[in-house]
């Protein structure tokens, strides 16, 4: 049928109507702030110095959307690097045995020793160009995003549930269509949560992603984390409050258009037998439905996408059934080994070789200072785990509670992610002056700022995993009428489980990172630090000694390692062979 023929009805379905007008404004709108943006980042780097930052407040809104345009570039390399990393590690046991670990000590080094040695490679790739430091920052917000992302994927597809293995092999689906049709959906409620939080924790280290240190200069990149130390180091509180208010209005903005509809969405992915409970719709949802022309090109969108994901892609050839389980190989398992051992070999010759050659401003390295960093990292770990414990008990049944009930869930979203994303930099001037004016003791007062920007990894990963319970099993527990303690030991805490682990590892490694800003406090020129092995590493940064800094930074990614393998990883191995559900 030409479209000369349609009735008049159908043709009127196509025309844009009001809210057509609206979105289409604001998408225009939108692109021209980005292309506004992109242009300065061309700059040369003198622009910087002549720009300084103004505590005015008229310049809050371009500053916030610098700050959030960072944070979403971060956030889709976070996305393709959880998609790849996360996947290949799951697959592939041997690469597995490898990444893991890595992925463990990367979420444990801090921001400003990923700052230190990634500087000098982007502004080489724009020399005399703010491009350059904006790459060093975005990487920067990277290092905060992409740990506990990977976790979360990594964790649902080691816990996939058997029956759903069993009838994608039935289905004969391909190792492409697996994934989109499987492993995705099925890892899609715990990811949601998991983005949502690393949108929150790259809000904790933004000042110190927004400071970029070449030499003996620092450059403090146009943003809301520059405006904030700016006030800090002002004393200003006034300040301090409007960066505030343009934290929660940014916040409030995303959640409403981004993470509301995409936590609705996640829901119908939920593995159940049963109908779950129902919630209505964000308003964003309702108001795409209302347009013509935006709905008509999701649908297009959305068709691509599903052909997309519906190619047989045979990356390998599949076994045959009749063939049997494959046993690994001994030859490759041993040529493997010793890959390892030959790269692990090199790089601890290299670091050996950077320690022992002499610099002009790093005093030489002794086994002495090795036995300080090594006690050192024994009082950062007994904070960690004692932040630990007492995260746990508070914030497993408040996001349980929260999972079981969407509707309070969705409430308490936005005030879940402004508390998230709190800097701990605006808890200085309380707790320096509350500390110099009751004499309280460094190392224990301190220690709070730690789990600030952490704790929330535990609630968030718990409330997806809440959430993602199978209605049928809910359910059942009811119809036995079990309750009480036997219900958390016997229903929900097996539910719950690998989520838990997935939040208690990336929170334990947050932990470890947030030391270097919390065990060194400073306010109107006022600096307090609590013995431990940030503050170790934050004054080798700020005096310039690389040697100890990568002395620091191995420490306490030792200090990680062991933690997740004697705790955390056979955490995940029973959840993953006792608590999978099926």
């Amino acid at each position: 049928m030409s479209a000369t023929t349609y009735p008049a009805a159908a043709l009127g379905r196509r025309l844009p109507n009001a809210w057509d007008i609206a979105a289409i404004l604001c998408v225009v709108g939108l692109l021209v702030g980005l292309a506004s943006e992109a242009r300065s980042t061309f700059a040369p780097i003198s622009a910087l110095s002549h720009d300084a930052i103004s505590l005015d407040p008229a310049y809050l809104p371009d500053y916030a959307a610098r700050t959030t345009l960072r944070m979403f570039a971060a956030l889709a390399f976070s996305l393709l690097f959880t998609f790849t990393f996360a996947t290949f590690a799951a697959k592939s046991r041997r690469a597995g045995l490898i990444m893991i670990p890595l992925l463990d000590i990367l979420q444990s080094v801090p921001i400003l020793g990923f700052l230190t040695f990634t500087v000098v490679f982007f502004m080489s790739l724009f020399p005399g160009r703010v491009m350059g430091l904006e790459l060093a920052a975005i990487f920067a917000i990277f290092t905060s995003q992409a740990w506990n992302m990977a976790f979360s994927l990594y964790q649902s597809l080691k816990t996939l549930p058997p029956d759903l293995v069993e009838a994608a092999d039935a289905f004969r689906l391909s190792p492409w269509q697996r994934f989109w049709r499987l492993d995705v959906p099925f890892a899609v409620p715990g990811l949601v949560w998991n983005t949502m939080m690393s949108m929150s924790g790259a809000w904790f280290f933004v000042v110190a992603s927004e400071a970029v240190s070449i030499g003996d200069n620092t450059f403090k990149l146009p943003g809301i984390g520059s405006y904030v130390q700016v006030a800090l180091d002002a004393g200003d509180i006034r300040a301090v409050g409007y960066a505030i208010v343009a934290m929660l209005v940014v916040i409030l903005a995303y959640d409403q258009l981004l993470f509301r509809p995409l936590v609705a969405w996640s829901s119908k992915f939920r593995f159940e037998l049963t109908a779950g409970a129902i919630t209505a719709d964000p308003w964003m949802l309702r108001l795409i439905r209302r347009t013509r022309l935006l709905r008509l090109a999701g649908q297009w969108v959305g068709g691509l996408v599903d052909q997309a994901t519906g190619l047989r892609l045979a990356l390998w050839r599949r076994p045959r059934a009749s063939a049997g389980p494959a046993r690994p190989s001994r030859i490759g398992d041993v040529v493997f080994g010793i890959v390892v051992v030959l790269v692990v070999f090199y790089a601890g010759w290299q670091i050996a070789r950077f320690v022992a050659t002499p610099a002009p401003k790093s005093p030489p390295l002794g086994w002495a200072d090795v036995l300080t960093t090594l006690r050192l990292g024994s009082y950062t770990l007994l904070r960690v785990v004692i932040l630990m414990v007492a995260a746990t008990v508070i914030w497993v049944p408040i996001g349980v509670w929260l999972g079981l009930r969407p509707t309070w869930a969705r409430r308490a979203q936005p005030l879940a992610q402004f508390l998230a994303a709190f800097p701990a930099n605006l808890f200085y001037p309380p707790f320096v002056v509350a500390i110099l004016y009751f004499h309280l003791n460094t190392n224990i007062w301190l220690t709070p700022l730690m789990v600030l920007g952490t704790q929330w990894y535990i609630l968030f990963n718990v409330i997806a995993g809440a959430a993602a319970f199978p209605g049928d099993l809910q359910e059942a527990a009811e119809n036995f009428q079990v309750g009480g303690w036997l219900w958390w030991r016997k229903v929900m805490i097996p539910g719950i489980f690998a989520y838990y682990v997935t939040g208690a590892i990336t929170a334990s490694g947050g932990s470890w990172n947030a030391a270097i800003v919390a065990e060194v406090v400073s306010w109107k020129g006022t600096q307090l630090s609590a013995a431990g092995l940030g503050a170790y590493i934050a004054q080798a940064s700020t005096d310039a000694d690389m040697k100890r800094v990568v002395l620091g930074v191995t420490v306490m990614s030792v200090y990680v390692l062991l933690l997740n393998r004697l705790v955390w990883r056979r955490l995940y191995a029973y959840a993953a062979r006792r608590l999978t559900f099926s």
